[in-house]
């Protein structure tokens, strides 16, 4: 594997509606690392992220077969079990260590797509933190529009989120719940080349990752070289619970012609984990457009002045949202487009 760096220091950002110097710290960040902390518990309450943390493990715990009844298809919704998922093919000679649980889209505080038995009587509880992640994103989209520029006429801080709006159609937004299981003893494990996940880029827009303590394995491939960085769970000289680590996809990277970054990560396992420690938990919620969306030009002077790159081509046929996560998904499962 490539050598790994020191911690990272990506920075914790508090958020600020309307704020030019928090839109313009977002913007830095995002350029540098592709990453940025914000802290937990002001859209989010903790209590409310230690609760669905104990349904995740409720269903991950629960029996196989039942599982089964709600397996992944190729509408990204569903359970994926351990190795079915290989986010990085080139690199891994078998899927990743872990097992996952995808939710669409709700709609009126229900799921578009079959419940396991553990989790039907909390169908209102996962919906309602599915909204508390949109409504963050969006957030987080209006103040990365004021930090681009964005005149008024042209749609100023809605830009954006007018773009990720629920009454507009159905996207590919996803609520996703993760497992990756200690190694037991006698696994026929590689350190080379086996990884709890492999390297990617995420897909859509942005994606809030929720973590435990002490439950590390994140790296991240800086886009200024010199090999893998570890991210932790908190910062150091953070204290209290973990703050919410944020990332961009590849759209709002496409989108900005690259100013924005779409950072390479992944999950490995930690020493601890190599001889049979704690199970890693966590929760993504990934934010993506409406799928009718058609990814263009941002009218902004920063990303056009970047050049003809990205969404500033304006030559060939414009790719929606719909169409490039479904590319992507082709790869990542060995499905059919």
């Amino acid at each position: 594997m490539t050598s790994v760096r020191p911690e990272s220091t990506i920075p914790v950002i508090p958020l600020e509606d309307g704020s030019a110097e928090c839109a313009k710290q977002l913007v830095d960040a995002a350029r540098q690392w592709g990453f940025l902390y914000i802290s937990a518990g002001s859209d989010i309450p903790h209590s409310t992220i230690d609760w669905m943390f104990e349904l995740s493990k409720k269903f991950f715990s629960s029996p196989p077969e039942d599982k089964e009844k709600c397996a992944i298809s190729t509408n990204n919704r569903g359970w994926s079990s351990m190795h079915s998922e290989t986010l990085d093919p080139q690199n891994q000679r078998r899927g990743d260590f872990k097992e996952a649980l995808n939710f669409g889209e709700f709609s009126n505080g229900k799921a578009q797509q079959p419940l396991p038995p553990s989790l039907v009587p909390h169908e209102v509880e996962l919906a309602e933190f599915a909204d508390l992640c949109h409504e963050l994103c969006l957030r987080l989209l209006r103040l990365f529009a004021l930090g681009l520029n964005i005149g008024k006429a042209d749609g100023g801080e809605e830009w954006f989120a007018s773009r990720h709006d629920k009454e507009k159609g159905p996207s590919g937004s996803i609520l996703r719940l993760l497992h990756y299981p200690a190694l037991p003893p006698g696994t026929d494990y590689i350190p080379e080349v086996d990884i709890r996940a492999g390297a990617h880029s995420d897909y859509g827009s942005m994606t809030l990752l929720f973590q435990r303590p002490f439950q590390d394995g994140l790296e991240i491939l800086p886009p200024n070289g010199g090999g893998w960085k570890p991210v932790p769970v908190n910062p150091p000289g953070y204290e209290g619970p973990p703050p919410i680590l944020v990332n961009l996809g590849d759209l709002l990277s496409y989108w900005t012609a690259g100013l924005l970054r779409s950072t390479v990560h992944r999950v490995i396992f930690p020493q601890h984990a190599r001889r049979g420690g704690e199970d890693r938990y966590s929760m993504v919620y990934f934010c993506h457009p409406v799928d009718t969306t058609p990814l263009v030009p941002v009218p902004s002077k920063i990303v056009q002045e970047r050049g003809n790159r990205g969404a500033n081509e304006t030559e060939g046929k414009v790719m929606t949202a719909a169409e490039h996560l479904k590319s992507r998904l082709a790869v990542t499962y060995g499905w059919g487009i």
